[in-house]
């Protein structure tokens, strides 16, 4: 099934790129140099200029290669459909919504709503939702993953927020899938030097794979 698919692509990229930018040509720089970096999951938030429209863009630009494209800061059902209808593979929102993890789950697409509570996450298991993003997770830090993992160890947790290139190990260790990056992966954006995002993104990707191997030894 090319929903289950999908998030194996997600959770195989360990990193999710959170693309914020103040228009639409700050966007595909920085969507560019995080792909540059080794980021195969980027996450076009509904808060940048033009956004559905980036996301038909990469999705056309970028067919065949091995990017997995969502969209992010989704807060309702109509702005799901919207950004599916432009290529989205997966949607992300910041808080649970059930019209938006109906509408997803009745078109076959992976959802990630947020959640910071038990009985939210409760709630979006039983609505079937593969992979719970925990935000802001610098409410609590790494910590928050085991805690929910006690009680609900059959959840897939994604924390958002306070995610760093120091503590991402933490985070890993504790339990977490993947992880959501954003400000911190794309300062360099703000001062135009995209390099360094790039180097940025190649750091966070390295990371996360060293903290993987580790946790298996």
């Amino acid at each position: 099934m090319k929903k289950h698919e999908t998030i194996a692509r997600i959770l195989e990229s360990g990193v999710v790129a959170v693309i914020r930018a103040e228009s639409k040509e700050e966007g595909l720089k920085v969507i560019e140099a995080v792909r540059k970096g080794g980021i195969k999951a980027l996450e076009i938030t509904m808060t940048v200029p033009g956004a559905v429209d980036i996301i038909k863009e990469l999705v056309e630009a970028y067919k065949g290669e091995d990017l997995v494209i969502g969209a992010g800061t989704v807060l309702d059902s109509e702005t799901a459909r919207a950004c599916i209808l432009a290529g989205a593979e997966y949607i992300v929102s910041p808080s649970f919504d059930e019209g938006t993890v109906k509408l997803c789950n009745r078109y076959s697409i992976p959802v990630m709503p947020g959640v910071m509570t038990p009985r939210e996450a409760v709630e979006a298991l039983e609505m079937g939702v593969d992979v719970l993003k925990v935000f802001p997770g610098n409410a609590f830090g790494p910590s928050i993953i085991s805690a929910f993992r006690g009680p609900l160890p059959q959840g897939n947790y994604m924390p958002t927020g306070g995610v760093d290139l120091s503590n991402v190990k933490d985070w890993i260790n504790a339990g977490a899938v993947a992880v959501g990056v954003g400000s911190v992966l794309t300062k360099g954006a703000e001062s135009g030097d995209f390099e360094r995002v790039a180097q940025t993104a190649a750091q966070f990707v390295e990371e996360v794979a060293k903290a993987r191997a580790a946790k298996k030894q």
